[in-house]
Order: structure tokens, then C-alpha cells, then sequence
């Protein structure tokens, strides 16, 4: 499917679902990671993640357009279009929108990043790893104000 295809299937969802034209731009974005879709405030257009078709099929992207059609119709209406407002979660329901999306094979939707260093306390010896490089000029000890020894954990390959 490409994004003209995507732009008529968003128009029609939007005119069965909703009652109401879709009047802006629907596209892929490959680059989504963690999202099944967007929707953009400025200028109302609509991207969908190409993965979530791929893995899930129409039935799930159908589900996701409708999501971001929600915040698009109830954006231009000036009513309650964030995820907390009562309206944006009624007419989800009604309209038969996913409220999240399946998340994608082979990808976590957090990403942590394990320690990779450890402040060590020149005084006291109390450590605190940490997952990014810090300037120990700036920082003294927590716990007795002794100054602080960067140290680089090894990688494991």
C-alpha cells in the first residue's frame, strides 16, 4: 500500500465512521518506532507506522487510523482531543478505535541502556553507577562530600 492508497482509505474511514471529510494529508512514516500513528496539531495531518500493517494487517490499522481520527475530528471541533478527555475516550469507544497499539515484534517500546559507569567516592568508597558520562568536577559525594572517580565498566561482548 502507498501513501496515496492510505490517503483514500483514511477519507473513507473518516466519512463512515465519523460522518465528516478528512480534508488534510495522510501518509506512512517508516521511521515510527514505539506509535502505530500521529497526529500533527499544526497542520492536521495524519502519519500510520507501515510496520503495524505489515505485522497486524488492515484490521489493526483501521483501528489506529481511527484513533488519530478521533484527535483530528474533536481538534477542529475544539472539544477534548487528548487521550485523558472524557470525549476523546467516548467517541473512541463508539467508533470502534484501539486505544494502544500492538507493540512490533523484535523491538521493545522501552529502550534501557545498561550502567556504563560507576562514580566512585575517593573518601568514603560509596558508588554511583550511572548510564552516561559526567563531568566529576562538577559533583561531590552524597554521602561526605569527598570527590568523585569516574570509572568505565567493561562491555560485554
Amino acid at each position: 500500500m502507498n501513501d496515496a492508497e492510505l490517503q483514500t482509505w483514511v477519507e473513507q474511514i473518516s466519512l463512515n465512521s465519523f460522518g465528516v471529510a478528512f480534508r488534510h494529508r495522510a501518509r506512512f512514516n517508516s521511521r515510527l518506532r514505539t506509535t502505530g500513528g500521529r497526529y500533527f496539531m499544526r497542520t492536521h495531518d495524519i502519519e500510520i507506522n507501515p510496520a503495524q500493517l505489515d505485522n497486524f494487517g488492515r484490521d489493526e490499522v483501521e483501528r489506529i487510523i481511527k484513533h488519530e481520527l478521533c484527535h483530528y475530528h474533536l481538534h477542529l471541533a475544539k472539544r477534548g482531543y487528548r487521550h485523558r478527555d472524557p470525549e476523546f475516550k467516548a467517541l473512541l469507544a463508539k467508533v470502534g478505535g484501539s486505544r494502544y497499539c500492538q507493540s512490533l515484534p523484535g523491538s521493545s517500546s522501552r529502550r534501557t541502556l545498561p550502567y556504563r559507569y560507576h562514580l566512585i567516592c575517593e573518601a568514603c568508597g560509596m558508588t554511583y553507577p550511572r548510564k552516561r558520562k559526567v563531568d566529576t568536577h562538577k559533583y561531590r559525594c552524597g554521602k561526605c562530600s569527598g570527590s568523585l572517580k569516574q570509572y568505565k565498566l567493561m562491555e560485554s561482548v
